[in-house]
């Protein structure tokens, strides 16, 4: 899921990509935010590369 946002998808693209509900990307992502301890989709994906979680964009 974070690898999407990281390339600009919304939740709703994400959740169509996925076969989920919006509203699970949504619950999914605030539990990965709090994880990362972030606020906002670029702060996750900061953190997200800086822990190496993800390949660099």
């Amino acid at each position: 899921m974070l690898r999407l946002i990281a390339r600009g998808c919304t939740y709703s693209q994400v959740a169509d990509r996925l076969g989920m509900s919006a509203h699970t990307v949504a619950t999914h992502i605030k539990n990965a935010y709090r994880k990362l301890d972030v606020h906002c989709a670029a702060a996750a994906v900061m953190r997200a590369v800086e822990l190496q979680l993800l390949e660099e964009a």
